[in-house]
C-alpha cells in the first residue's frame, strides 16, 4: 500500500524488537513465561469483570490478553504444522531457502513452544539519513518506523497505550466517608488558619 505499508514476512524466534534467548532451553524459559503472564493476566482481568471496574480498563486488559495469547498460539504451534522454520544450530538461529508448507500436525521443524511467532506488519514512515554532524549515528539510514510486527503486537501495544491515556479515569480512588470527612476537615482548618 504505497511506499508506507508493507507485508513483510519475518519469523522471530524472540520477543519484541528480535530480542531473543538463543537455543531451544532459552525459548522454552521465554514461552513458560508468556504462558505465565497470560495466566496472570487472565486472573486480574477476570477479577476487573468481577469487581465491575471501567469498561475501558477491561476493554484494554482483555487486548492485552488476546495478544499475549496470539503469540502463545503462534510460537505453541508454528513448528509443529509447517516443514520449515528458522532453528537453532547451536549458535544462532538460521533460516531457510523456500516456501514453508503445511505437513502433517506434529511433523514440522520444531517441538512444542520451539516454533516463531510470524511478523508481518511493517510501517517504514519516514526513510532518511542522520545528519553527518550526530555522534553515533551520522550519515547512517534510519527508517521510522523500522520493527516489523504482528496482529498480537499492535493488541498488546494499543492495550497498554489506551491505559496509559486514560489511567486517570480508570485508577480514579473513590474516597471512603471517614476519608471525605478528613478531607473537609483538613479544608476548613486550612482556610480558619488563612483567615
Amino acid at each position: 500500500m504505497g511506499d508506507f505499508f508493507y507485508f513483510h514476512f519475518i519469523e522471530n524466534p524472540g520477543m519484541a524488537f528480535g530480542l531473543e534467548f538463543g537455543g531451544e532451553t532459552g525459548k522454552l524459559i521465554l514461552s513458560l513465561f508468556r504462558v505465565a503472564a497470560a495466566f496472570g493476566i487472565a486472573w486480574y482481568l477476570r477479577k476487573l469483570i468481577l469487581d465491575k471496574q471501567h469498561r475501558g480498563l477491561i476493554f484494554a486488559v482483555s487486548l492485552i490478553f488476546a495478544g499475549a495469547v496470539g503469540n502463545i498460539i503462534d510460537s505453541a504451534f508454528y513448528g509443529l504444522i509447517f516443514d520449515k522454520g528458522s532453528i537453532w544450530n547451536g549458535n544462532y538461529y538460521e533460516s531457510y531457502l523456500g516456501l514453508a508448507e503445511l505437513c502433517s500436525f506434529g511433523d514440522g521443524y520444531a517441538g512444542v513452544f520451539q516454533g516463531n511467532v510470524v511478523d508481518m506488519l511493517y510501517f517504514p514512515l519516514i526513510e532518511g539519513h542522520f545528519p553527518d554532524w550526530m555522534p553515533l549515528w551520522g550519515g547512517q539510514e534510519f527508517t521510522f518506523f523500522r520493527p516489523v510486527f504482528n496482529i498480537a503486537d499492535a493488541a498488546i501495544t494499543a492495550g497498554v497505550f489506551y491505559i496509559i491515556l486514560n489511567q486517570k479515569s480508570f485508577f480514579h480512588k473513590e474516597e471512603s466517608p471517614e476519608e471525605e470527612r478528613e478531607l473537609e476537615e483538613g479544608k476548613s482548618s486550612l482556610e480558619a488558619e488563612e483567615a
